[in-house]
């Protein structure tokens, strides 16, 4: 049975969200997981593969059209994001996006160009994305337990609709400030436009790989959370470094200079929470647009949002990628992992006793 996620625990978050509040709000975007959870001791596994694919796909699982616009960002590059030179090059993001742990992204990257080969991808080239964060503390990451056939299963069992949060896909053995952490999402509808007589109504998705933070340093809404629960430590409380990945995805149509600017903005939903990109911390984040050129007469027309439009849409990233991070830690359960290492939820009663003592519900 699914948890409740931040909203219905009456956490403040008000702006209107898509029907999922999820990055699959995001029409034609979907989302598929693999989760590896077996055995314990020394060769626990705690992991596994998250995939977004930026438009949807026929019954075959090929893609007529898979270019999309895009752009990077790295707020601190302790970290990696396969692709991203050639992201940064031309403006377009050709393949899924995966998700997995630090020791995975090899193989991982080379299963997304197999499953390419086999579904009909015809470049001559393939420089999938791939990142990572470090599961290393309840994970056997040096037992390499992700296979193709993991990320094969994830690729194809990608779906519309609500989106698994908490210790799920790549996200399974990650922890936040010290709680256990992982998979979140959400969205958030806004309008956009030079006037008010044209505004347009567009979708903000993003999901995040949350792995990152201090325990001191953890708010929720403004709220110190992390300085009001003190307790329910893991064995080494002292490491605060960490990383998170957060993809953002829009209908809106914009070009890849904007997209970097959209990118950006992702960081300030994560200040939100506490984080202060430490220096062993990963924090890379990757935005695309569905709302590609019409090719006529052998050219790119382009359609895009101006300037000072934009406003909304990097509203919409920031505030979806805090609440996005805040879902994962409200779906994470407590979690087990190699040689006893223990992670604990959040434990959510005491999260509302301390929101109802800062009045903040």
């Amino acid at each position: 049975m699914r948890k409740p996620r931040a909203r219905d625990l009456g956490i403040p978050f008000t702006a209107t969200t898509g029907a999922f509040n999820a990055i699959t709000d995001v029409p034609g975007v979907e989302v598929g997981m693999t989760t590896l959870i077996s055995g314990d001791g020394e060769h626990a596994v705690r992991t596994g593969v998250t995939v977004i694919w930026p438009r949807a796909r026929d019954a075959d699982g090929a893609q007529t059209e898979r270019v999309v616009p895009a752009a990077w960002f790295s707020l601190n590059g302790c970290g990696e994001m396969t692709g991203t030179a050639w992201i940064e090059e031309s403006g377009l993001l050709s393949s899924p996006i995966a998700l997995t742990n630090t020791h995975s992204v090899g193989v991982t990257h080379d299963a997304v160009i197999r499953w390419g080969r086999d579904h009909g991808w015809d470049e001559a080239f393939s420089l999938p994305v791939v990142a990572e964060t470090y599961d290393g503390f309840l994970n056997d990451i040096n037992g390499f337990h992700v296979k193709p056939e993991h990320v094969h299963a994830a690729l194809e069992n990608a779906t519309s609709g609500p989106v698994l949060e908490g210790n799920v896909g790549g996200g399974t053995g990650m922890t936040v400030a010290k709680f256990k952490g992982g998979t979140g999402s959400s969205s958030r509808r806004i309008e956009a436009g030079l006037t008010d007589s044209s505004l347009t109504p567009y979708t903000v998705g993003v999901l995040v790989q949350a792995n990152f933070g201090a325990r001191a340093d953890l708010l929720i809404r403004g709220v110190p959370v992390g300085l009001e629960i003190t307790d329910l430590l893991p064995e080494d409380p002292s490491q605060k470094d960490g990383s998170i990945i957060i993809v953002v995805a829009t209908n809106a149509p914009l070009l890849p200079h904007q997209l970097k600017r959209l990118a950006k903005r992702a960081g300030m939903g994560l200040a939100r929470t506490g984080s202060n990109a430490y220096n062993g911390s990963g924090d890379l984040f990757i935005a695309f647009s569905t709302a590609t050129p019409r090719i006529e007469a052998g050219l790119n027309h382009w359609q895009a949002l101006p300037e000072t439009s934009l406003d909304p849409v990097f509203r919409a990233t920031a505030d979806a990628s805090e609440e996005a991070i805040i879902n994962a830690l409200v779906a994470a359960e407590t979690m087990v992992g190699i040689d006893g290492h223990t992670v604990h939820a959040l434990p959510t009663d005491r999260l509302l006793e301390v929101m109802r003592k800062y009045k903040r519900i």
